[in-house]
């Protein structure tokens, strides 16, 4: 595993981003861990934040992309700071943009969308804090495809869940993929976190002892990918 995916296993749990215990998700399943990207708050957090999303965007699509989509509302500031984070690392310049909740009608930036206008034949890569069952791409990929001919080279989540999506046979990544015809990576998978910190201290203490690490193959079983 590289070294800055195992910094950044370490950078969630640190955060509070990335917690264990007893949650129940939007999707209504219950879960041993959660992730919560709204938990980075600080101006440092969100500074490494955005170098570890640019990374491995990276290393996953290259550079022949023009525009970083972050659906709102979580999206918006990932898709700025990693925006920032990419022209400080490989010295690429990438616009941003992102979708409103609420269509703007008035003013010169009216409309569903805010940050660059998207042009025909922009390369778009997606970025999101966690995709679990793949609903929220239900709502953003038609804006993005009817604001404008482009292309959507990816997407990049930062944990991927690794269960099921929507229709209970393979993963939400996968099923963005044969939906919508394109890749869904992440920076780290549940594997790589479970690897990375079973039975291994984190900040003085170890946070997937055998029990956890019990409850989360348990967990896979019923909702993992066969």
């Amino acid at each position: 595993m590289e070294a800055y995916k195992q910094e950044f296993i370490e950078f969630m749990v640190e955060s509070n981003v990335l917690k264990f215990g007893d949650f129940t998700l939007k999707s209504g399943r219950k879960s041993p861990f959660f992730m919560n990207a709204g938990a980075y708050v600080t101006g440092s957090q969100l500074k490494r934040l955005g170098e570890y999303y640019a990374k491995a965007i990276h290393d996953n699509y290259g550079d022949d992309f023009d525009v970083l989509f972050g659906p709102a509302y979580k999206g918006i500031p990932l898709a700025v700071v990693t925006a920032i984070a990419y022209s400080e690392l490989y010295g690429k310049e990438v616009k941003y943009c992102c979708d409103r909740k609420e269509v703007k009608d008035h003013g010169a930036d009216k409309g569903g969308l805010l940050g660059a206008t998207l042009c025909d034949g922009d390369r778009v890569v997606m970025i999101e804090d966690v995709t679990t069952s793949g609903k929220s791409m239900e709502e953003t990929v038609p804006k993005v495809r009817n604001a404008a001919n482009v292309e959507i080279v990816g997407l990049m989540v930062s944990l991927n869940r690794m269960e099921v999506g929507l229709g209970g046979k393979v993963s939400a990544l996968e099923e963005i993929k044969e939906k919508y015809g394109f890749e869904g990576r992440a920076i780290v998978t549940m594997e790589d976190v479970v690897e990375h910190l079973y039975n291994n201290p984190c900040q003085g203490k170890i946070v997937i002892d055998d029990d956890m690490k019990a409850a989360i193959d348990a967990y896979y079983d019923e909702y993992g990918v066969k």
